[in-house]
């Protein structure tokens, strides 16, 4: 079932406002975190990142909240679902330390809410290690790229991503683009 990208703002509201309430810590990830910071809208679903250990601390939060929780096959995710959102809550990230990254978040204004936001190296890492032979849709983190080129720290999304042959293509297609920024982002 599809969902309206104002539903998916109204749950990252409410969960967030959950997480916040129960002192779990959190980032905002994947496209959503994308948008936050000026990015398209091409999101399906909710991603938070949760370090490992209060994984099931914010699925039985977001429950208590009327959520309905799901257990995944997939043994690096907790799932919920805000109506007909789905919510992953997100506990491992290919390339990408969890701890690390919830330090990196910065806070944000989103929607009305202060939350942090995983810094775009950290999502596009996770996003640019997921392709292989099997799924190598470029379009999304492409539209990231290309609205947020401005806010990304290049030589380290490089250096995290290097050895994937499909995250170098995606980055020699960037640079083939010209969609790099003639300086590096300052931070």
């Amino acid at each position: 079932m599809d969902v309206t990208f104002d539903e998916i703002k109204e749950s990252m509201r409410r969960c967030a406002a959950v997480l916040r309430d129960a002192e779990v810590r959190y980032a905002l990830g994947g496209s959503v975190a994308a948008w936050a910071r000026g990015g398209p809208q091409t999101c399906r679903d909710l991603d938070f990142v949760v370090a490992a250990a209060d994984a099931p601390r914010a699925q039985e939060a977001l429950a208590e909240a009327g959520m309905r929780p799901e257990q995944p096959p997939e043994d690096w995710l907790l799932k919920v679902y805000d109506g007909a959102v789905l919510v992953d809550l997100i506990f491992e990230l290919t390339g990408v330390d969890i701890p690390g990254a919830l330090e990196r978040a910065e806070v944000l204004p989103v929607a009305a809410i202060d939350m942090p936001v995983l810094v775009l190296e950290d999502v596009l890492t996770a996003k640019l290690l997921a392709f292989n032979d099997h799924y190598l849709d470029f379009t999304g983190p492409l539209q990231i790229v290309r609205a947020l080129r401005e806010q990304i720290d290049f030589a380290a999304l490089a250096r995290a991503t290097g050895g994937s042959p499909y995250a170098r293509a995606f980055l020699a297609l960037v640079e083939e683009l010209d969609l790099r920024p003639a300086a590096p982002a300052a931070r």
